[in-house]
């Protein structure tokens, strides 16, 4: 009865502390001085990220480097991935843009939840399959030069550090801490219905709801375009966009770490790492 109630105690205070890193890392990831990450104007944020990845010792994804160089737009970029050798050779790439809309009018556009949120949440994926090796090997990149038309991830499918045609999935983050309702959408199973038995009942405090893909959707509510999982869609690749419905604060200032939902985006991360593990285990994913 005492190692029980120590047990829980234990996987109690776990829990609690990688909550509060995780929120750390967002409120660090989103502060003024990172000045908005905009695309050609992110090294702080890149940084950031690579010394995250190495200190939860992901191996690095290009020739022993974390970083991806590339240029678009003309302006120079970088894409930041490592990988997560599986059991089989077939990939599951989890993508997350960590680039916003920098400072406007001596405003910084923070970006909290676009796109710090999805990008934050890539360290604890990496952390969890790190700690439970998967059975698809995964590539985590955080892409840069989405805000302006993906190009940073239409660089890393152009330029892969493995063979694209192992590429089974594309799970991406985009918008995952900012939902007043407690509703998080798994978009893309319209298109790969194969996608959603491995998603349905979820178990979280959090609802886990489908849409915004299929062709009833129209104009800003489908999102079948609407972030870098478009870049693996037109290349017949099969994907998952987790992320929550536009809110007041959408490509505004007052997209800050104070007006997220903490609670909302714990369970979300949360939620979005158990989504993952099921469609590892899933055989048939293409």
């Amino acid at each position: 009865m005492r190692f029980t109630f120590l047990l829980l105690l234990f996987l109690s205070t776990q829990s609690y502390a990688q909550d509060n890193l995780l929120l750390h890392q967002l409120e660090v990831l989103a502060a003024d001085s990172m000045m908005g990450r905009g695309y050609g104007a992110n090294d702080k944020a890149q940084a950031y990220i690579v010394q995250q990845f190495e200190d939860i010792g992901i191996s690095p994804a290009f020739d022993g480097e974390y970083k991806q160089p590339f240029e678009y737009k003309d302006k120079a970029g970088n894409n930041i991935a490592g990988i997560i050798e599986g059991k089989l050779k077939d990939i599951i790439v989890i993508t997350a843009h960590f680039d916003h809309l920098g400072e406007k009018d001596s405003k910084i556009y923070n970006g909290a939840d676009d796109n710090a949120s999805g990008t934050v949440a890539l360290f604890q994926i990496a952390s969890h399959f790190l700690e439970n090796q998967p059975k698809h090997t995964m590539v985590i990149a955080a892409v840069d030069a989405e805000e302006v038309g993906s190009g940073g991830a239409e660089y890393l499918l152009n330029n892969f550090p493995l063979s694209v045609d192992d590429i089974v999935l594309n799970v991406n983050l985009d918008m995952i801490a900012h939902n007043d309702n407690r509703e998080l959408y798994a978009c893309g199973t319209y298109f790969y219905p194969q996608l959603k038995s491995p998603l349905e009942n979820i178990k979280s405090d959090i609802e886990l709801k489908f849409g915004h893909d299929a062709p009833s959707y129209k104009g800003a509510d489908n999102w079948t375009y609407a972030s870098d999982h478009r870049v693996f869609h037109r290349k017949e690749i099969p994907f998952v966009y987790f992320g929550v419905e536009d809110h007041n604060d959408y490509h505004k200032p007052s997209d800050t770490f104070d007006n997220i939902n903490q609670k909302f985006y714990i369970k979300a991360v949360d939620l979005i790492v158990d989504a993952i593990d099921k469609l590892d285990n899933t055989e048939d994913l293409k």
